[in-house]
């Protein structure tokens, strides 16, 4: 199976690492050409020109792209070097409305698509331990399985297409929640004088531990958020993710909290950090007396 990578950013570039290391990797692209030459130049593969000749090297192309607009774009510019029965393989998070639009696209060349969102972040998409959703024509998956397996430990069928984007909104849910509670519970502990250093192990160890305190913990308390998962894109993620609340007609607080404190931070300039620099809205509760709640 000979697969392309497009897109080669944070995560893309440790999909394509471990697709290498597998025997599969056929071929790069990426819009900033330096960024991609030099992933060529490490993975000893071809950098192409354009998304179509990168479609002419391949069997199956995997696209990891910041927005919907990025997607479609791409997609777009897949189409002139894909042929009858390949498969392109989205593993950006983007709407649902996006996916099916991509799929229907496709379609009409032949081609299958699977919007494959992941999530694992950084960390697992250098190690290969990436949970992989999946959705799209369940054939299609176990014909690819080796490549997906080659990025991640897991990938789960859901449904259709867009099915993986749903699954991906619960778990962008769920880490809004756990940068919320992380980030004002290691506030608390700083401002009620503990000695974090020893109670960070202890919460890891216990009820309240988590991937996220475990990897940004001591990170968050020393102010270091470089990222990890940029607060931008999580806003972003979040705001998908209110699209598919308001078509069940229903709002969720945490989800709409979390946007607003994102906001306030997009506004000093902070997107591109780790979304863990929520702490610095939450550390201002504690300063100067300050019991005006966010």
């Amino acid at each position: 199976m000979k697969v392309g990578v497009a897109g080669l950013g944070v995560m893309g570039r440790g999909m394509a690492r471990n697709l290498a290391s597998a025997g599969l990797l056929a071929g790069v692209w990426n819009r900033t050409r330096s960024r991609g030459q030099a992933m060529a130049d490490e993975l000893g593969v071809p950098l192409a020109d354009d998304p179509a000749g990168l479609a002419g090297l391949c069997e199956v192309v995997v696209t990891c792209v910041s927005a919907d607009d990025d997607l479609l774009e791409v997609v777009e510019g897949l189409r002139p070097g894909l042929d009858a029965g390949k498969v392109v393989v989205d593993t950006s998070t983007i709407g649902v409305d996006t996916a099916e639009t991509a799929a229907e696209r496709l379609r009409e060349d032949g081609v299958a698509f699977l919007d494959a969102p992941v999530t694992g972040g950084p960390e697992g998409a250098d190690a290969g331990t990436l949970q992989v959703m999946v959705g799209g024509d369940p054939d299609v998956l176990e014909r690819i399985r080796p490549a997906m397996l080659a990025i991640g430990s897991e990938a789960t069928h859901f449904g259709p297409v867009g099915y993986g984007q749903r699954a991906k909104a619960v778990n962008q849910v769920m880490v809004a929640g756990l940068v919320q509670a992380v980030s004002e519970a290691l506030s608390f502990a700083d401002a009620s004088g503990l000695d974090t250093e020893r109670l960070l192990p202890v919460l890891t160890g216990g009820a309240a531990g988590s991937r996220l305190l475990e990897r940004r913990g001591s990170r968050m308390l020393a102010g270091d958020f470089e990222p990890g998962f940029r607060m931008a894109l999580h806003h972003k993620d979040l705001n998908l993710c209110r699209r598919l609340l308001q078509s069940l007609d229903v709002n969720l607080p945490l989800v709409e909290m979390t946007i607003k404190h994102y906001e306030r931070l997009l506004d000093r300039g902070y997107g591109d950090e780790d979304m863990s620099a929520l702490y610095r809205l939450k550390r201002e509760l504690f300063e100067n007396g300050n019991r005006k709640s966010l």
